[in-house]
């Protein structure tokens, strides 16, 4: 039987925790509050590429109250009220740099808004999402600074550890640069995250599962995992219409059900270094952008709860099998 004892992560939930990590960090509740600051990519505005990544659509995941035309106090504003209706303990909040790429601007404009986000009451950091291909040097320098007194996360997007997945999503850039820049970031004491993609087209299940391993060596703090999700108005909406529609049925996209998802994941976990937190399982977009769902309108509680549920009925953790 599990002996909670040999948890590394200092609580008895059988996966380390990013809830749990933070309530330990900051001693209590803390809410992340998004805000749209106006960014695009390089893969969109033609420098790299146009159209984006195959898979994405920043309106889908974009909270009601964020506007990139309102200023980013208002935002902030609207946010934490937002967010005090359902997590009223919250008493500490990180602003949440989301949509697109967030570094991707030069340094003295990076320096004016992250700024201005730290310089709001009840604000103690900052995570910025962005791409491998978005930072350099002296913006790593700059972040470096701020985290000696503020919590500063970079959230990368890297989604695959294949460079054939990244070419077929046209991504624009390949895995190795991906370590290179969390090595980097790393180095600088800066607490680094990066976020993968399971069931994109051309991946089969064991080479998802040997992510693990890839995953497991790289100096993160943390990581976020979401389910391949079919988004309206993306191209790889028509990619998958187009392969559902003419290949009599067969596909190299991997549609996991719900059930199939749970036991990956499972699977996964157990392979995974116990030393990195896990932020998400999973990712939720509203059903309007939906081109198809085989979970119906789940929400992401409930596959957590389903989640920690098969790792008790298994008896098993994360890291039980990492070496």
């Amino acid at each position: 039987m599990l002996n909670i004892e040999q948890f590394t992560w200092g609580h008895s939930r059988r996966f380390n925790s990013y809830t749990e990590h933070i309530r330990k960090t900051f001693g209590g509740r803390m809410q992340k509050v998004v805000v749209d600051a106006g960014f695009t990519c390089p893969n969109r505005d033609g420098t790299k590429g146009v159209g984006g990544c195959t898979y994405c659509n920043n309106d889908a995941f974009n909270p009601s109250y964020c506007n990139p035309v309102e200023p980013l106090h208002s935002q902030i504003e609207k946010g934490i009220s937002f967010h005090l209706v359902r997590y009223r303990k919250a008493v500490k909040y990180l602003v949440y740099f989301q949509p697109y790429s967030n570094t991707y601007a030069p340094l003295p404009r990076l320096k004016e808004l992250y700024e201005e986000a730290l310089s709001y009451p009840g604000v103690v950091g900052l995570v910025i999402g962005t791409r491998p291909d978005c930072i350099d040097d002296a913006k790593l320098e700059y972040l470096q600074e701020l985290s000696q007194t503020h919590y500063i996360q970079i959230e990368y997007g890297v989604e695959s550890c294949y460079d054939k997945t990244l070419d077929r999503i046209n991504r624009q850039h390949d895995f190795s640069l991906s370590e290179q820049v969390i090595r980097k970031t790393h180095q600088l004491g800066i607490k680094t995250g990066a976020h993968f993609i399971f069931g994109l087209p051309g991946e089969s299940l064991d080479e998802m599962l040997a992510c693990a391993t890839t995953i497991s060596a790289l100096p993160l703090d943390s990581v976020k995992f979401h389910q391949l999700q079919i988004v309206k108005g993306t191209t790889m909406e028509r990619e998958f219409n187009n392969v559902r529609e003419f290949s009599n049925g067969t596909s190299d996209f991997y549609p996991f059900s719900l059930e199939g998802y749970v036991e990956f994941i499972v699977r996964f976990i157990e392979r995974l270094n116990p030393a990195i937190v896990i932020e998400r399982f999973s990712g939720e977009v509203p059903p309007r952008f939906m081109e198809s769902t085989k979970w119906g309108l789940i929400r992401y509680d409930a596959v957590l709860r389903l989640i920690e549920k098969e790792l008790e009925r298994q008896d098993t953790w994360q890291g039980k099998y990492y070496t």
